[in-house]
């Protein structure tokens, strides 16, 4: 498959960072305002933080921006005895230790471990300065500024430029932005000088092919068949005995994290129609840095709609707080440290991501931050202190997540996936005899013997049945169906500690159908690949839990913004297994009598038990793999499913072991 490079480049160049939101929640006014021209005689240092248009191709610039522009951009800080914190959030989940499950409050964090007042005034006071309005949020890392493109020219030495891009219009800097050395000392990341939104999230549908194929293309007004219930999911992962125990969720509160608008009634519509009891009032909306816009298929509010319909399905008795943020950089990490830092939720979800290999590339060519990744780190290190389990979505490209968004078929994961702080949640394919009517056998013949138990999440087991798909080769289909379980290695984070002596890692086992190379041009396809070994580059391995995410075996979604027919099929991807495992650590959360924290240590510890709550996917070859990462047989982890897929009822005796509660 010909990627086109010239088209991929220019979006590339957009797409900077990749998720948005904002988490302003005290407001600081300090000192008096300082003159520019005092400023202006400190010495400068240089932040490679803001998007340089030039040389970008299929880029217009259209000029300057009108210096009465309104901006927001973010200031993200470094976080104070980082080592300290580390051995903090890692006591809080060793039962031995004293401060086990002895969670921080978000005021107790910024005291221990934001920058001292002293320096947030010296940087608030500097941007006042240039008449630009401040709010810091209350842990101290984050910093929102509001001002002018004028303002913000002047306050870090830049140009903003207003440009387009494919239909988009936005505004980005010309030169590199530069602030005093009193200032830039604490700062990790700058964000916001770009505010163009090209971002997509984790869900993924049936091949177009498919959906030509069903009535109204897998559209109706009620649900339809073909797709997992959340019944049938609650049963399949043992979760049900759960509910038959009373524990729907009652008293906990979960934290929806997404870049598009959601329609309040699509929720209630969805668990109605699945008989499902909720309460209409169950949802909060929060609106960060001003919100995502108005609900619209094309800024995926669909994405949003199924993330609260999934996670709200699994704990039907729990309330759900939705943090909506603009689709951009400052948006996304904003929009986290927010959900954080209300401190309001027990467990969080996010399905949006971008590629390492993209945010290397903006790192490498200046236009990005290289604290980008950091920044989304510090937020889910605060939220590991405050007992909040943090969830989010590997990817729907397989070990080539890259591809997603920079066109190249090199190995890459998914960020903030990739955080050491997350548990990155994988994606499996079920067994087709247990969906009943499930398209591929109805609709394109293929026998449900394709997969006869539950397997990593990647089409390879699609790309024989040419003829089904009316592909003239296996070549051509094999290059046009990429999909399966995002996970690899990270090059960004070292692997941490629970990965440690941790059978599966870090070797592992591959299946190479693809010849990685960073070039956007062509996937180089082996039909016959010959089984691999190797060992990691040592970087935090993903994913850590998978559930089931393949379209063909899939769900559906509730979205007014597909139209009249709102009920929509042949959904799938690691976009639904994110919010879902919210849904189950909220039923945790309630069954142990209180937050359990950040999860990895603690399920990490579990999979190494006699009698583990998870089944690891160990068979090595083409018959469990997500495009090139296999299992290992006799293994507990692999870089395609991570320590396999939950026995609810198990897990949560485990935690509730662990907490003491039985």
């Amino acid at each position: 498959m010909t990627v086109n490079a010239a088209n991929m480049w220019g979006e590339m160049f957009m797409r900077g960072l990749k998720i948005s939101g904002k988490l302003a929640l005290m407001a600081v006014m300090m000192g008096a305002v300082l003159p520019a021209l005092a400023t202006s005689a400190q010495a400068d240092t240089t932040l490679n933080q803001g998007m340089g248009p030039v040389g970008t191709q299929n880029v217009a610039v259209f000029g300057n921006t009108p210096v009465d522009t309104a901006v927001t951009v973010s200031i993200i800080l470094k976080i104070r005895n980082q080592n300290q914190l580390e051995q903090y959030i890692r006591d809080t989940t060793t039962p031995a230790s004293a401060q086990f499950h002895n969670f921080l409050s978000t005021s107790q964090f910024a005291q221990n471990y934001g920058p001292p007042d002293g320096t947030i005034e010296a940087i608030v006071q500097y941007f006042q300065g240039y008449g630009i309005t401040a709010q810091v949020d209350s842990n101290h890392l984050d910093i929102t500024l509001n001002g002018t493109a004028g303002q913000f020219n002047q306050a870090f030495r830049v140009q903003l430029l207003n440009m387009g891009y494919k239909g988009k219009q936005f505004h980005a800097p010309k030169g590199t932005p530069q602030v005093p050395d009193s200032v830039a000392g604490n700062i990790l990341a700058v964000l916001g000088l770009n505010n163009y939104s090209p971002f997509a999230s984790d869900a993924q549908r049936l091949p177009q092919f498919v959906l030509n194929k069903l009535q109204n293309g897998g559209n109706s007004n009620t649900p339809p068949g073909g797709v997992v219930t959340p019944q049938q999911f609650a049963a399949h992962y043992q979760i049900s005995p759960l509910y038959q125990q009373g524990d729907l969720g009652q008293g906990q509160t979960l934290g929806i994290v997404t870049l598009a608008s959601l329609v309040p009634t699509d929720p209630v519509a969805f668990w109605h129609g699945y008989g499902i009891p909720a309460s209409p009032n169950r949802v909060s909306l929060i609106n960060v840095d001003g919100g995502a816009g108005a609900p619209s298929a094309a800024t995926g509010s669909s994405e949003t709609a199924l993330d609260v319909e999934q996670s709200g399905a699994v704990a039907p008795g729990a309330k759900i707080v939705v943090y909506q943020a603009p689709n951009t950089d400052y948006g996304f990490v904003d929009a986290f440290f927010q959900a954080v830092s209300d401190n309001q939720v027990g467990s969080l979800s996010a399905s949006w991501g971008e590629s390492e290999s993209a945010i290397d590339y903006f790192v490498a060519n200046g236009e990005e931050s290289p604290g980008y990744a950091q920044a989304f780190n510090e937020a889910f290190m605060e939220a590991a202190a405050q007992g909040i389990s943090t969830f989010v979505s590997s990817g729907d490209t397989g070990a080539y997540a890259a591809f997603a968004d920079m066109g190249t078929t090199n190995l890459s994961v998914l960020n903030p996936a990739d955080s050491p702080y997350v548990t990155a949640v994988g994606g499996t394919t079920l067994p087709w005899s247990d969906v009943a009517g499930n398209f591929g056998n109805t609709i394109l013949g293929i026998p449900n013997t394709v997969v006869t138990k539950e397997r990593a999440w990647g089409w390879d087991y699609l790309w024989p049945y040419t003829q089904n798909f009316g592909a003239p080769n296996e070549t051509s289909l094999a290059e046009s169906l990429i999909g399966g379980s995002g996970g690899g290695y990270s090059t960004l984070f070292s692997q941490p500690f629970y990965q440690n002596g941790i059978s599966g890692i870090p070797r592992f086992n591959a299946v190479p159908y693809f010849t990685p190379t960073q070039d956007n041009t062509a996937w180089n396809f082996n039909p016959t690949p010959q089984g691999v070994s190797g060992t990691s580059n040592g970087g935090r391995g993903l994913p850590d839990l998978s559930l089931n995410a393949d379209p063909f075996t899939g769900y559906d979604i509730y979205s007014q913004v597909f139209g009249s027919t709102p009920w929509s099929a042949g959904w799938g991807g690691t976009s639904f297994g994110a919010p879902q495992f919210n849904g189950i650590a909220a039923l945790v959360n309630q069954q142990a009598g209180g937050r359990v924290g950040f999860w990895n240590p603690q399920i990490y510890h579990f999979a190494q038990q006699d009698n583990s709550p998870f089944t690891s996917m160990n068979t090595d070859g083409i018959s469990n793999d997500n495009l090139y990462y296999t299992g290992t047989p006799g293994a507990i982890w692999n870089p395609a499913t991570g320590l396999g897929y939950p026995d609810g009822v198990m897990l949560a005796q485990d935690f509730q072991h662990e907490h003491g509660v039985i």
